[in-house]
């Protein structure tokens, strides 16, 4: 078996006061993708940037205080990449430096983290959204490729920022022209699926569910409503997605126990 959980921290350094090390010691994961790390690794507590037990890659921003991605792995990589420019067709070399994307080889699997631009209609962010997108899917594609030259499957974890269909945010009607739910961005999202032939693992698990949800804003009660957007995926090549067994997010009780506004995503997968 192999267990893989997803999590953006908002911050890991507060992610830390607030429950995530209670978790990381009580956690089953073999593999945990973390985003919006925000920390350099010399930040980190000690017990947060190379825990016992864990193996660990961290991809800060070179952007201080901004996103930021990080693996844990109870096995040494194989392989390990920070970025994705340059390693696949032409584009994305603008985003190596920006605590977006950090991939693993382990025994039969790629690994990897990502955390995709969250955007702003009609800012620069948006744009820088765009562009990441549009880099990003050749990428995909040609990560496939590889991969499967050498005999591995790939998941790819993380906030993509995008909630793909109406079951997948609880106020979809209000958010059709806000970042995170334009057409554009959720075609982009089924192209992934479709164009580049990968599974979005949780919803194949769960194929008629409202969520599950895996953020919730600070504001109002959206999480005591669960008022929630799924934007946290494990998107993985489909002879991996053929082995998930179960999939779930890890939902805090109540609002106090929360250490993040994202809650993590894990899929079990059986490799035997």
């Amino acid at each position: 078996m192999l267990t893989v959980t997803t999590a953006n921290v908002n911050g890991l350094r507060a992610a830390a006061k607030k429950g995530f090390v209670e978790w990381l010691a009580g956690t089953e994961a073999d593999v945990i993708c973390l985003q919006e790390v925000r920390a350099e690794p010399q930040q980190l507590p000690d017990e947060v940037r190379d825990p016992e037990g864990w193996h660990t890659v961290h991809a800060p921003a070179a952007a201080k205080g901004r996103a930021g991605v990080s693996l844990y792995t109870r096995r040494a990589p194989e392989r390990v990449q920070i970025g994705f420019g340059g390693f696949g067709p032409a584009g994305g070399e603008e985003f190596d430096t920006s605590g977006r994307y950090v991939e693993v080889d382990l025994p039969g699997v790629t690994v990897a983290s990502l955390y995709l631009p969250s955007g702003e209609v009609g800012t620069e962010r948006q744009e820088e959204k765009e562009r990441f997108m549009a880099a990003f899917l050749p990428y995909l594609k040609d990560l496939k490729r590889r991969a499967a030259a050498d005999g591995l499957e790939v998941v790819v974890c993380g906030d993509w920022n995008i909630a793909h269909h109406e079951a997948d945010l609880k106020n979809w009607r209000a958010n059709k022209k806000n970042s995170g739910f334009l057409p554009e961005e959720r075609e982009w999202l089924t192209r992934v699926f479709d164009e580049a032939e990968y599974v979005d693992v949780v919803r194949a698990l769960h194929p008629d569910q409202e969520g599950p949800y895996s953020w919730w804003s600070y504001r109002g009660r959206a999480f005591d409503n669960d008022a929630g957007w799924r934007i946290d995926y494990q998107v993985a090549t489909p002879g991996l997605a053929a082995r998930a067994v179960k999939g779930w997010v890890e939902r805090a009780e109540t609002h106090p126990e929360r250490w993040s506004d994202h809650a993590p995503v894990t899929v079990t997968y059986d490799l035997a």
